[in-house]
């Protein structure tokens, strides 16, 4: 409960009309969740537009209105406040209720196309282990302490966001870490979120479903950037084209992480095999369980933050050692006859094309690497075609199949992947809409030393096919049939 005066302030009120030296009991921009004496915020969606579910949540027990256009009808009993953009203030608004929790921990964002999940988790594992009280945000989970919280979004809207960063301050927790999604940016989730640090690490062909050109879609990462305050800092991978225009407008003190170049923090490759890495970080060598080079930029942005933190670097080198990868992400099985499996995330260009080059760096040549891989529906359909050509310039052989079609036809997917299968690619291709008959065809065509690829999915356990959340988990369908034809 909180007066209404108190979780209004640096909000960007235009005008008021009616009392705010009233008690609110719940915020919410969902008038399905209206409760009695609570503030409902009208944000207008992709959808619906909350503006014309006013009265309704009035009759449901709203007392005050936060919009952008007052109501032509104004009940006497009710107060409203107009402002500019109610996603806006929605984030200010929601952390004034929670007793702004984000200014009471050491919160590191972390945004990009790829590695998000694997920093984030790292750096959770890490700050747990050298004494801490960690919360984690992530596309995986939710996690405060020991305490897991499934996950809905990459990133939670600005009452979720705030709702766990109050409950990760009362759990004790000093640090959180947490990935930065482009739409939440765009759409306003992390509003009145205080960071004291932002990770970038890398950006590449994705998401051009929702923000339309990639300068939209780096402009909105930049966004994050140029929000952070002259008490924080900003890490970026200067290998990546974009990082250093991550930079560009920032208050807060900038930092550079390289594998290629010189940097504020250097990291070279000495060994990379499927057991792991071997590198040196700043002149010190360290092993990691972590495999491939994109594991190495995972591991020295998690050390570079951990060093920004304060934290004294052997013993965050010492500690990073003893990590075991992100499930889903290049997680590694081997048969009994030596056939090796691999499950990975990997749903963009870019991704795919890491993943398949740490495997061309790492085997001999005698053995064929089998790839399974599909596209998301209701997705950025460009990089469809994108991804089957990398899958079959890179593999002997390639297995087109269903992903999480949701509200599409799997098969026209599947058609717009196979317009990137050229003529000399042709043979080695082929189609299978049923994912899981597709992973147990690739393991029958491997023999002893071969690699097999299963991408797209990684953590996920679950395929969303029309609406519909079925019970899929590419290790489990994977391991049995390494079974069956691993022997």
């Amino acid at each position: 409960m909180k007066l209404l005066k108190d979780i209004l302030y640096k909000a960007g009120l235009i005008e008021v009309v009616g009392s705010t030296n009233i008690t609110i009991s719940a915020i919410s921009f969902d008038s399905r969740k209206i409760e009695k004496d609570s503030l409902f915020v009208a944000v207008r969606g992709t959808l619906s537009d909350g503006h014309k579910y006013i009265d309704e949540t009035i009759s449901k027990g709203a007392i005050a209105i936060l919009c952008e256009v007052f109501p032509k009808q104004i009940n006497e009993n009710v107060t409203y406040i107009k402002v500019k953009d109610t996603t806006l203030s929605l984030g200010i608004i929601a952390s004034n209720y929670f007793d702004n929790p984000s200014e009471q921990l050491k919160l590191v964002g972390v945004t990009g196309t790829n590695g998000k999940t694997t920093t984030v988790t790292l750096l959770f594992n890490l700050f747990r282990l050298l004494g801490y009280k960690v919360g984690l945000l992530s596309t995986v989970k939710n996690q405060i302490n020991d305490e897991i919280i499934p996950s809905t979004h990459t990133t939670p809207d600005a009452i979720q966001l705030n709702a766990l960063l109050r409950q990760m301050v009362d759990k004790g927790c000093t640090h959180c870490f947490m990935e930065v999604s482009s739409h939440a940016v765009v759409q306003n989730r992390i509003s009145g979120i205080h960071f004291v640090g932002g990770v970038f690490t890398n950006i590449t062909h994705d998401h051009l479903d929702y923000h339309k050109t990639f300068a939209e879609y780096i402009k909105a990462k930049k966004s994050f950037f140029d929000s952070l305050g002259s008490d924080a800092f900003a890490l970026t991978n200067k290998d990546d084209a974009n990082g250093e225009v991550m930079l560009q407008n920032t208050r807060a003190s900038k930092h550079t992480y390289s594998l290629r170049s010189m940097a504020d923090f250097k990291c070279r490759v000495v060994e990379n095999q499927f057991s792991g890495l071997l590198l040196n970080i700043e002149n010190q060598e360290m092993w990691s369980k972590l495999i491939g080079s994109f594991n190495a930029y995972n591991l020295l942005a998690v050390y570079a933050t951990a060093v920004l933190l304060k934290e004294e670097k052997l013993n965050v080198l010492t500690t990073l050692s003893s990590l075991n990868s992100v499930e889903g992400r290049f997680q590694y099985v081997r048969s009994d006859n030596g056939i090796i499996g691999i499950v990975d995330y990997a749903h963009t260009p870019d991704a795919l094309l890491n993943v398949l080059k740490t495997i061309a760096d790492i085997r001999t040549g005698n053995e064929q690497v089998i790839t399974v891989v599909g596209c998301g529906g209701d997705r950025d359909s460009a990089k469809r075609p994108i991804m089957a050509k990398i899958a079959c310039d890179l593999s002997n052989r390639v297995i087109i199949t269903s992903d999480n079609p949701r509200s599409e036809d799997p098969n026209e997917i599947i058609k717009q992947m196979q317009q990137g299968v050229d003529a000399v690619n042709h043979k080695k291709t082929i189609s299978i809409t049923d994912r899981s008959e597709a992973i147990k065809i690739a393991c029958s065509y491997a023999s002893a030393g071969d690699i097999i690829l299963v991408a797209g999915k990684g953590h996920e356990k679950y395929q969303e096919i029309k609406g519909v959340k079925h019970a899929f988990d590419d290790m489990q369908v994977l391991q049995e049939n390494l079974k069956l034809f691993g022997k």
